[in-house]
This record gives C-alpha cells, sequence and structure tokens, in this order.
C-alpha cells in the first residue's frame, strides 16, 4: 500500500513524476483504452456547495483531447446522483457517465430506467425519515436525496458536530431499515437501499467498451473499488493523502490536468504510430 504523497512543479511533463510518466507511456500503447475518472477532487477541487463544482479548465481540455483519439472511451464515475453528475460535469454524449457508484449508468444507448421496487422504496421512504431527524437536530448537517438513498453531509460542520451526526444517523438508519448499505466519504455518508461499487462500475464498462487497459483516477475512500478492480496492464491513479491499493498518486485536481494531458499527448502519438503501419 502507498500512503505518501509527492509534491510536484513544472511544465506538464516534469509535472509527473517519471514511474508514472513511464506507466503512461505503456497504457498508452494498448489498442483500446478506457480512461475512468471521478469527478470531484479528482478533475473539479473540492468545494463547500456540491452544485458548484466545475472541472478545472486544464482538465477539461485534456479531456476533449482524450475523447478524439481512435479507440479511446471516457467515463465519469461519480457518487453523484447522475442528474447532478450530467450537470456538473457537462460532458457531451460520447462520455459514458456513472452515477450513484454505479447504481446509475448513462451509456451511449440508454435502455434503461432506474426503479426501485415496492419494498425498496418503502425502506427508502423510511431511511429518508431518520436522516431528516439526524440533519433537523445537528447545525449545518444536511442531506442529498438520490435515486436509492442518501448522503449526510456534515462539510460545513464543526468536527464535533459531524462526529455527533454520523454516530446518531449510523445507529438510527441500522436500528429502523434492513439491509442497508453504507459509504463513509470525505464528509459525508452515504446509505443506499441498493447496493453496488464503483469496483463492479468499472467491471462493467471494461465490458461495455471493450477496452484491453483501463486508467482509473480517484480521490475518496470508495475510490479504492475501483482500483481493486484493476489488474495487469491498467493504471489506478490516488489523488491526495489516505492508505490506497494504487500504485501511483498525486496530490490534487492541478496534477490530474497533468497527468491527462501527457496521457493525451502519448495516446495521439500511439495512434497515430498504428495508423500509419
Amino acid at each position: 500500500m502507498n500512503d505518501s504523497v509527492g509534491v510536484h512543479s513544472g511544465g506538464t511533463g516534469s509535472a509527473v513524476p517519471r514511474d508514472l510518466r513511464d506507466a503512461l507511456r505503456r497504457l498508452a500503447a494498448t489498442p483500446r483504452l478506457l480512461v475512468a475518472l471521478d469527478f470531484d477532487g479528482t478533475l473539479a477541487p473540492t468545494v463547500d456547495d456540491p452544485a458548484k463544482a466545475r472541472a478545472l479548465p486544464e482538465a477539461r481540455a485534456a479531456v476533449d483531447r482524450i475523447l478524439t483519439l481512435p479507440g479511446t472511451r471516457v467515463a465519469f464515475v461519480s457518487g453523484r446522483a447522475l442528474d447532478s453528475l450530467e450537470e456538473v460535469s457537462g460532458a457531451g454524449d460520447d462520455t459514458i457517465l456513472v452515477g450513484s457508484h454505479g447504481i446509475e449508468v448513462r451509456l451511449d444507448s440508454p435502455d434503461e430506467v432506474f426503479t426501485l421496487g415496492e419494498e425498496e422504496q418503502a425502506r427508502l421512504g423510511l431511511l429518508g425519515d431518520v436522516l431528516d431527524q439526524v440533519a433537523d437536530n445537528v447545525d449545518d448537517v444536511w442531506i442529498e436525496t438520490k435515486p436509492a438513498g442518501f448522503a449526510l453531509h456534515t462539510r460545513l460542520a464543526t468536527e464535533r458536530n459531524s462526529r455527533i451526526a454520523h454516530l446518531v444517523a449510523l445507529s438510527e438508519a441500522h436500528a429502523e431499515v434492513d439491509d442497508l448499505t453504507v459509504r463513509r466519504g470525505k464528509d459525508v455518508l452515504e446509505f443506499s437501499v441498493r447496493s453496488t461499487t464503483k469496483g463492479e462500475a468499472v467491471e462493467h464498462l471494461r465490458r461495455y467498451t471493450g477496452a484491453s487497459a483501463v486508467f482509473y483516477a480517484g480521490d475518496d475512500v470508495t475510490d479504492e473499488d475501483a482500483f481493486e478492480a484493476l489488474g495487469d496492464g491498467d493504471l489506478a491513479l490516488k489523488i491526495g493523502s489516505g492508505t490506497t491499493v494504487a500504485d501511483h498518486r498525486v496530490d490534487g485536481p492541478e496534477d490530474v490536468a497533468h497527468v491527462l494531458s501527457l496521457l493525451a499527448d502519448l495516446r495521439a502519438s500511439a495512434t497515430d504510430t498504428d495508423r500509419s503501419n
């Protein structure tokens, strides 16, 4: 496991550590590449109001370049609800979107509509009542509604209030609602009546796109499931601090933009070479 953070500076190429540059060069030569990216904290800096999150211009430009390359697909894989991800990412139809940790997926020709069964809807309603009571009784805590659950946000709360909200929410939710999936993130606790992971989403996208290799970048605890789903020939990039199974790490979204720009350069060179042979 890797729990250190490197500091990088300089131009796009020099800003990327040598071992990561070498890994990107190998990855760029794969026949069919899937570039799968978390959004918040990866392409976009983390902000207090999630609705205001936007990808850094440099990251957006690099993604746009990657989208034009042969044999290359891009997917945004987020814990956000799909409609929220569509709004903040501004992604066009050429980008695959995965929301709610894999529960919602927007493919090229979506033919499935997300629905909950009657029993799931009943549990969801009960869960909402429980979490609303928690948010009403703790300052600066708010609830985000998702298709199969809720996210309890505590970014604006004091450390004490955040701890209280998490403890009470966990205790009350488990006491009142059966078969819950709970995920811990940065200043957020997510509850869902349907279970899936970003790892399962990446496995599905690999099959769907026919990718011979996958690049995945993410900053949160839930992205570890995606890292775990990668194998030989893939590349996992952790953003920020914390223990991770990823082999490579950068500090923040600015560094991710450098990495994606370099990947675009390397992939363009590799695909140009293939076409000329």
